[in-house]
């Protein structure tokens, strides 16, 4: 592929294989589920209370629209008070109706680099009933004590009106956190954060850290870059999952939700990790957990990558599942460290809808209805189907792009660092930073941890597949 054809390159063949709609119609939705949502965007925003004397603020990516969250958090003594808000789409949306239908064959909004397939229309997601600054809304807000042990002491969820005051983003809120002049609504934010991660570290959680894969723009081309985590990406994270926990517990104590769930890894695999920390130089204390081992590393260390790509083997399994009357196998999420619902995200999931719909009925007291207990299955295969969209989507977009750029850089030599042993039977594993590729490489004695030399070797261009081979 030459400089040229890099720069018109799109990701149209990767939509036909999932049957996705083209960029220029990633927007568009049947007739009848625009005259709903059209319809929505006329309704005055009303609820039970007025919580709009409270300063919420979000905190997400710079130009996004769709705001599913805002907070308020405050030091309580020792403790903290949360105020969670959530984009409230169960008052608005009629079970059953054109749009709930459609977001049920969609199951959440699916992210390609040439624009994303909306679960909702754009004019309620990004418009109406998105936490806008300066916006009357209608939100679920959620309101949970928090100990100075970090556990919940009390939870309180009801719909009220909300107005935003704010709309922060990560790096803004990054360099105001490191300069000491955090917007009083989240001043205490970074403490909170803190003590959450960890009294879940307490619990087992097993927080990975390795830098995400992002397909982004570089002038016409595409390119992959490496995203890390920041320490805000970590507090703020720790708010929605104080949010899905609390939810999980409440569905639990009422014997009836829809939990994300992930089983807990066996002794063998647990052994293993450990072991493979040992030979990498990050042993952790005796009867540290593989969470508190990954919480201690210094990610700038080639070792470190390698262990946290290792930990990926700790989490796999997860998924959803609707309980009714009896109490699933499987209630906890090893990653996170206890139980743990969707809740945070309406406008982008379908689950969070549903099991906001049955936090609300059991905290105020009140009978989950038929209708929503009825469709809590469906809801959860729709969940692991899109799921399964999502994350081939995403994988098959970097490798896209990877296949693109081996191909304009053939010859050219860059340094990866191993993140998989290689054997006799399996290629090693590597990830270069420039460009942020994760592949597979031949080559011998490669070993996790180890920095090394590599180029192209072969480019399967049908199957989106580059390997490379040690120099």
């Amino acid at each position: 592929m030459t400089s040229e054809d890099l720069t018109t390159a799109d990701f149209a063949q990767l939509r036909a294989e999932f049957e996705l709609p083209p960029a220029a119609e990633s927007d568009r939705f049947p007739a009848d589920v625009m005259a709903e949502a059209l319809a929505i965007t006329q309704l005055t925003p009303i609820a039970p209370r007025d919580l709009t004397e409270v300063a919420f603020v979000t905190i997400d990516p710079p130009g996004s629209m769709d705001l599913d969250q805002a907070m308020h958090l405050e030091r309580t003594g020792d403790g903290f008070r949360v105020r969670y808000a959530i984009a409230d789409l169960g008052g608005v949306f009629e079970m059953g109706g054109a749009i709930d239908t459609e977001a049920r064959r969609r199951g959440q909004t699916i992210y390609l680099p040439d624009g994303r397939v909306p679960l909702h229309p754009v004019e309620l997601s990004e418009g109406a009933l998105s936490l806008l600054p300066d916006q009357l809304r209608r939100a679920v807000v959620w309101t949970l004590d928090v100990n100075p042990d970090g556990a919940v002491d009390n939870i309180a969820v009801e719909r009220a009106l909300v107005r935003s005051v704010a709309r922060l983003d990560y790096a803004g809120v990054q360099a105001d956190a490191d300069e000491g002049r955090l917007h009083p609504s989240i001043e205490v934010l970074p403490d909170f954060g803190r003590l959450r991660r960890q009294a879940r570290l307490a619990c087992g959680a097993i927080d990975l850290a390795l830098p995400s894969q992002q397909v982004v723009r570089a002038g016409d081309a595409w390119t992959i870059r490496i995203e890390p985590r920041t320490e805000v990406d970590r507090w703020n994270a720790e708010v929605s999952l104080l949010a899905g926990m609390a939810a999980a517990q409440v569905m639990l104590r009422g014997n009836v939700g829809l939990l994300r769930n992930l089983p807990s890894p066996s002794q063998d695999e647990v052994d293993r990790f450990m072991d493979l920390a040992q030979r990498l130089g990050h042993q952790g204390a005796d009867g540290s957990t593989p969470g508190q081992v990954l919480a201690g590393l210094d990610m700038m260390r080639p070792t470190s990558l390698a262990l946290n790509a290792g930990a990926t083997r700790l989490l796999r399994g997860a998924g959803y599942v609707a309980f009714d009357g009896e109490t699933p196998d499987v209630v906890d999420h090893a990653g996170i460290g206890g139980p743990y619902a969707h809740v945070t995200a309406p406008l982008r999931r379908l689950a969070d809808r549903f099991g906001t719909e049955v936090c609300l009925a059991l905290c105020a007291g009140e009978p989950v209805a038929d209708e929503l207990r009825n469709a809590l299955p469906e809801i959860a295969d729709a969940m692991r189907d899109s799921d399964r969209c999502a994350s081939a989507i995403d994988r098959g977009s970097i490798d896209q792009v990877e296949v693109w750029l081996a191909e304009q850089h053939r010859d050219v030599t860059r340094e990866a660092v191993v993140l998989r042993d290689g054997t006799a039977d399996r290629p090693a594993e590597i990830m270069m930073l420039d460009p942020a590729v994760v592949s597979e490489c031949k080559g011998s004695g490669l070993k996790a941890g180890a920095t090394v030399g590599v180029k192209v070797s072969t480019i399967d261009a049908d199957r989106r597949k580059v390997t490379y081979q040690t120099v």
